[in-house]
């Protein structure tokens, strides 16, 4: 019977309790001006899962893969798209706003 050891389980919870650690320390250690470069890199990031998912799709051949990679390609598309959305409306916050002169200013112009 193939699995997993009670040891092999321990080590894989270590080292994910471990990057969960070193991943919450470095993001709030980023200044808020590196967090639109860094979801960039992030949303870059989550298009080569994205590929990986079609790639998994694509050698699926029961029923319970098919929807598996289905639900994987689905849910990486969403997860690209919207960190794309995202990044696009925190960009919008650093450009300049136009104000529209109001009718004392303009009436001050002339």
């Amino acid at each position: 019977m193939h699995g997993i050891s009670g040891q092999a389980l321990a080590i894989d919870c270590f080292v994910f309790a471990l990057a969960v650690f070193v991943g919450f320390e470095l993001i709030t250690k980023v200044p808020a001006i590196l967090h639109t470069p860094l979801m960039s890199a992030t949303n870059a990031i989550h298009g080569i899962v994205l590929v990986g998912a079609i790639v998994v799709a694509a050698v699926a051949h029961d029923a319970g893969s098919d929807v598996i990679a289905v639900l994987a390609v689905f849910l990486g598309t969403l997860n690209v798209a919207g960190g794309f959305v995202v990044t696009d409306r925190m960009l919008e916050m650093f450009k300049p706003r136009t104000t529209q002169p109001t009718a004392p200013d303009r009436d001050r112009a002339v």
